[in-house]
Parts: C-alpha cells; structure tokens; sequence
C-alpha cells in the first residue's frame, strides 16, 4: 500500500515547507503591531485560520484518487462568546467531508462526520494579534457505517466497513502582523491523542493514535475602508505538517511514511464577494475516514471561502 522509498521531489518540497515554518517564526520578531482600528480582527480570525476553510473542488484533481465529481468540505462554525473582544471563545463545528464518485449514479459514498468543540484563549492584558492562544478540542470521527471492517478475502471494506475514532487535542498558536507584508502570519503546533477505548480496535496497529501537528499561514487581513466598507483578505499561504507516531504498521519511528503535509494558495479576486479560489498540493495518508491506509498525492484546484460562520 505504501512505497518505502523515499521520494527525492517529495523530499525536496518537505525541506522547502520547513523553511517557510522557520522564517514565519522568526522574521516577524521584528515586526510591528497593527492597531484593532485599522483591522478587523479577532479571535474568530484565529478560529478560522486554525480549523481550515469551506471548499468544494473541481474533480478530484491531479495525483493518485479516485474519480471523483467533487470533494467538499463544510465547516460551519459556530461561535460562542460574549462579545467580539472576548479572549476567551467556543466553537462548535459539525464538520462534514464527502466526495460524490464519477461512478454509475454518481454515489456519495461514505461521508466523513467530525463534530467537533474547540475552547480558545488568548494570553495578554488585552485581545491582540500578537498574542499567544491556547486551544483545546474535543472531536468525532466516523463514516455513519456499521458493516464489517474487513470483507470475507480481508481486504478493508471501504464502501461499508465501519470507521470509527474520539480524541483530544491540545496546541498552542502564536500570530504576528508584518507591516513591510501587510500580512498576518500565523503558527502553530498541536498533541492530538485518541484513546484505544474510544476507537473501534480494527484501528489498532494500522490507525495512528498519536499526531503532533504543525501548521503556519501567511494572510492578508480583512479591513475596513475610509467608506466604511469592509475589504476582504485577497489571499492566504497555509501549510501544514503531520507527523504520525505510535504503534503503526512496522514501521520505525522516522520513515517517512509517517509525514503527512500539505500547501495550500488561496487568491480572493475582486469580483467575487464571499468566495475564492485555491489550489493545494496534498502528501500522505488519505483523510477520509476508512480510507486512512490510501497513500494520496494530489493537485487539485476549487473554490473556497472563509464566511462560513455563524
């Protein structure tokens, strides 16, 4: 299922990604501080940047996946706070992922449910984009299936075997604003533990149950004019690394089978209101749900937005 050898180009983009980590950390040291008067931002803006935005694709894109009409992902986030300078909030998300097959009745077939609560709190006297936040999440992820995992030949049973796991994460980001860019910039990293009870024991051996995540972003903020009239950010750069650890497979504890990552460009043209467009390169173990084992490198381009909150 998975090549053991490692990729020299894949390599090369890892080495590449990691580079932006480091000076999206260290260069904004330097930077200034934006004033709440000139940008709209709170910690809503954290929330979005950190939990990914809404998108729907155009196919399944370039790389090794199935046929596919689309891949849409729908975070709608629910915000809990007393007020917009809150420096602590809640959010609920009932995240669903599904992909519709270019296949015979163009099936939908095994969604991904992930409902999820998120706290966020900032640390400082006051809400700032220069602030430290702490997040802890609690989350679901199933299929909605309830066959077997396995078929009679013991091969996985993708289209109705049952997929089920619970976990917690806990993480810390920092962001910073870039007056030379105009530019936020975002980093973060994150434990994500999944207890054995709590997941179906098909999981176990093959599923990792133990992820540390780092993620950075570099985004234009939205602003209001001297009109009063609220600009949108016009683009966005995120990336995002996963490393997989634990009892997986027989593989030794840094084969590169373990890394999971992604880049992912968002541009917001002018003469679109409420939505972009964005293309995404995507390394490492399939996503969605059941199909974890799947070994994905994927091209792909669709439309996204970042208003999809409540």
């Amino acid at each position: 299922m998975f090549n053991n050898k490692p990729n020299i180009v894949i390599r090369k983009f890892y080495r590449h990604l990691l580079s932006i980590l480091f000076l999206s950390v260290t260069f904004p040291l330097y930077s200034q501080t934006a004033t709440k008067e000139d940008y709209d931002f709170d910690l809503s803006l954290i929330s979005e940047v950190h939990s990914g935005n809404s998108y729907i694709t155009a196919g399944g894109g370039l790389g090794n996946i199935e046929p596919l009409i689309f891949e849409a992902n729908l975070i709608p986030n629910f915000i809990l706070r007393q007020n917009k300078d809150s420096k602590l909030m809640g959010v609920l998300t009932p995240q669903i992922i599904l992909r519709m097959y270019n296949e015979e009745s163009l099936p939908v077939q095994t969604p991904s449910y992930m409902p999820q609560i998120t706290i966020y709190y900032s640390i400082g006297k006051k809400l700032s984009i220069n602030n430290f936040t702490l997040f802890g999440k609690i989350a679901h992820h199933s299929n909605g299936q309830q066959n077997d995992f396995y078929l009679d030949n013991g091969e996985i049973n993708y289209k109705s075997g049952n997929f089920s796991t619970n976990y917690f994460q806990i993480g810390i980001i920092k962001t910073f604003f870039d007056n030379t860019l105009n530019a936020a910039q975002f980093f973060s990293t994150s434990f994500e533990f999944h207890p054995e009870p709590l997941s179906i024991e098909e999981l176990q051996g093959i599923y990792s149950f133990y992820r540390w995540h780092w993620k950075f972003a570099v985004f234009k903020l939205p602003y209001k004019t001297k009109e009063n009239k609220k600009e949108h950010a016009k683009f966005s750069l995120k990336g995002e690394i996963t490393w997989l650890f634990g009892n997986l497979y027989d593989w030794s504890a840094f084969t590169f089978n373990r890394f999971i990552g992604s880049i992912t460009f968002y541009y917001h043209p002018s003469f679109l209101e409420e939505i972009g467009l964005f293309i995404q390169y995507y390394h490492g173990q399939d996503y969605y749900n059941i199909y974890f084992p799947k070994n994905r490198d994927i091209i792909r381009i669709g439309f996204m937005t970042d208003q999809f909150r409540f």
